[in-house]
């Protein structure tokens, strides 16, 4: 179930699809009242029907709801629009982990990567949360990594 640029959900209006997987599309949209942009994770409707998954739809973003730390991206809403779920949480820009691995990484990136996912899932442990989802934990190392993109592209060696 692709959504279209442009589309609205509620007061959210589609940008593009940024990812998918087994418990729903991600997409990068607009959230019009308080003009931010936003990932919305959207349920599909095998999900919706499924009350065992949209048990665990649910208790994701409330598990992640309940954490405030630097590396767990913030839930905004979770909601319902016109028979979509959905889970409105903080869009961050740059790369995913997964995008990051698939390149020569330093050993001081690794830990650093390491380190930051490890502070994630200890703080989500310290409060009985263990339902974070792969869009859930962030990394703080977009700067890094942007500045080693940069430095590729004028030529630069570390």
């Amino acid at each position: 179930m692709t959504i279209a640029a442009g589309t609205t959900l509620g007061h959210y209006e589609i940008r593009s699809q940024l990812g998918a997987g087994g418990m729903g599309e991600v997409y990068l949209a607009e959230d019009a009242q308080l003009r931010r942009r936003v990932a919305l994770k959207i349920s599909p409707s095998d999900i919706a029907a499924n009350q065992d998954r949209m048990r665990r739809f649910v208790q994701e973003a409330q598990a992640a709801a309940t954490l405030n730390h630097p590396n767990i991206a913030h839930i905004y809403e979770i909601g319902e629009y016109q028979g979509a779920d959905f889970i409105a949480m903080e869009f961050i820009d740059g790369q995913t982990l997964r995008e990051r691995l698939r390149g020569l990484m330093k050993l001081t990136e690794v830990l650093e990567v390491a380190m930051q996912t490890a502070n994630a899932l200890s703080a989500a442990h310290a409060q009985r949360e263990s339902t974070l989802g792969q869009h859930t934990v962030r990394l703080q190392i977009r700067r890094t990594i942007k500045e080693n993109r940069v430095g590729k592209m004028i030529g630069k060696q570390e």
